[in-house]
């Protein structure tokens, strides 16, 4: 068994009076995670290169507006799993074999492509998302908007941005791994962590993203949804006028999938985002010294533990 995961294992069930229940759940998590991590990546390596590899033939029935997002956000979703999963958290909970990675200093380059790589998953799954809206409620910008020409302009605007707008971690953090999980994972310096202005810098980061993708993504969904209650109710209404009709509608059926398709997604969006931003927001808070008040709430460790796991 790994050092650390027999470590892990024997405080959580050491008789000491001093290791805290938070540390004990700290300690499970941490087991869990010594299976759970490898699971992801050797599902999710493989699913996203066949999800790419069917799309790209272009035989699955959809538009190619449609397959260029969905390619797009399996590549993203690919890139995650590389730079974040495999070269990130597998490394910290098997932090024994991989002490080499503090000698190598690239974690803030790494930091770059890997926040990148996220901020492309996220903004690629606005930008169908919106691409779906105008589709559904807007038949006539559909012909212009709907486009795989568009959808290419889209997808490459989202990416250059997205990599524009990490840049700043290369001066927030150092190029020392620190083989710890949280929010930033490399070495920074006190000076970074105390300063307001980097502060700024970073909250900005987190508004950009996934802040406005929250907003977008419930306003966008509501908006759909409200177009399919209210051209759904139209069609009953016509069909109550109608005769020789069988009471099944293959169309509202549809529909009504649509709306619960949406709310899923916009769910999970939110459910598995919101508890790693506000853990986040909360250290950044304590680090630069707010003492009275919410902030002066201590939120335990597993928490981060939890928040990355989602």
């Amino acid at each position: 068994m790994d050092r650390s995961l027999s470590h892990w294992f024997y405080y959580f069930i050491a008789d000491y009076y001093w290791v805290k229940l938070d540390d004990r759940i700290f300690y499970v998590l941490k087991m869990i995670q010594a299976i759970y991590y490898p699971i992801l990546a050797i599902v999710g390596v493989p699913v996203n290169l066949l999800t790419i590899r069917i799309l790209s033939r272009g035989k699955c029935g959809l538009s190619k507006c449609v397959t260029r997002y969905l390619v797009a956000m399996a590549a993203a979703d690919l890139l995650v799993i590389i730079l974040d999963l495999i070269l990130r958290h597998i490394p910290i909970v098997y932090q024994k074999h991989f002490q080499f990675l503090e000698s190598i200093p690239l974690c803030n380059i790494h930091a770059i492509l890997l926040y990148a790589a996220t901020d492309c998953s996220v903004w690629f799954t606005i930008t169908f998302t919106f691409d779906q809206f105008v589709a559904i409620c807007y038949q006539k910008l559909k012909r212009k908007y709907c486009s795989e020409k568009t959808a290419a302009v889209v997808l490459g605007t989202a990416t250059v941005l997205s990599r524009l707008n990490n840049i700043i971690w290369y001066f927030m953090l150092t190029g020392r791994y620190w083989l710890k999980n949280v929010p930033g994972f490399c070495d920074v310096s006190a000076g970074v962590l105390l300063s307001p202005f980097w502060a700024t810098i970073e909250f900005l980061h987190y508004i950009v993203t996934p802040c406005v993708p929250f907003v977008l993504m419930l306003l966008l969904n509501a908006l759909t949804v409200r177009y399919i209650l209210v051209s759904s109710s139209a069609r009953r209404r016509l069909r109550a006028h109608s005769s020789g009709e069988s009471r099944r509608d293959p169309e509202m059926e549809s529909r009504r999938k649509s709306i619960i398709l949406l709310l899923v997604i916009s769910g999970n969006f939110i459910l598995l985002w919101a508890v790693l931003i506000m853990y986040a927001i909360w250290r950044r808070m304590w680090n630069f010294g707010y003492g009275p008040g919410f902030w002066s709430v201590y939120l335990p460790d597993y928490l981060v533990e939890v928040g990355f796991m989602l």
